[in-house]
């Protein structure tokens, strides 16, 4: 299951939907556009500190990843990582199932917020196409 999430990191830069390195996932988390905020096992504290203070007050979710920054960059294509940032929800959710499948018990809350959070958007999406086609059918 790691190698797995491993590869979902790498297929998510590839997607472009992962924001690596701290001053770029720390300027997409102030922007509102971060989902998941990734911190590998052995995070220095002081970027732990400003990741906490990053996502305090904010949607994003701070995870602390199994891996340590050497599989986190090789998964995505870097030398080393110590933090990225996911910008989809999908991916974040196909990300958090994979966690929750490698260690229920520290995963599971996190996995089913995240899943919380994909329905209502999907939900939202669909309202609003459903308004959109309504006024065109009115107009």
């Amino acid at each position: 299951m790691k190698e797995k999430a491993l590869k979902l990191l790498g297929l998510m830069r590839r997607a472009n939907a992962i924001q690596p390195g701290e001053d770029r996932a720390g300027d997409t988390v102030q922007a509102g556009r971060a989902k998941l905020l990734l911190l590998a096992s052995d995070t220095a504290d002081n970027a732990r500190r400003r990741a906490e203070h990053l996502v305090n007050g904010r949607r994003a979710q701070l995870v602390e990843l199994p891996f340590d920054r050497t599989e986190l960059g090789e998964a995505l294509g870097l030398g080393g990582c110590s933090m990225a940032a996911v910008t989809d929800l999908g991916f974040a959710g196909a990300l958090t199932e994979l966690l929750a499948a490698i260690d229920p018990e520290r995963y599971a809350e996190l996995a089913a917020e995240t899943d919380r959070r994909r329905s209502k958007a999907q939900r939202r999406k669909k309202e609003t196409e459903a308004l959109k086609r309504k006024k065109k059918n009115n107009c």
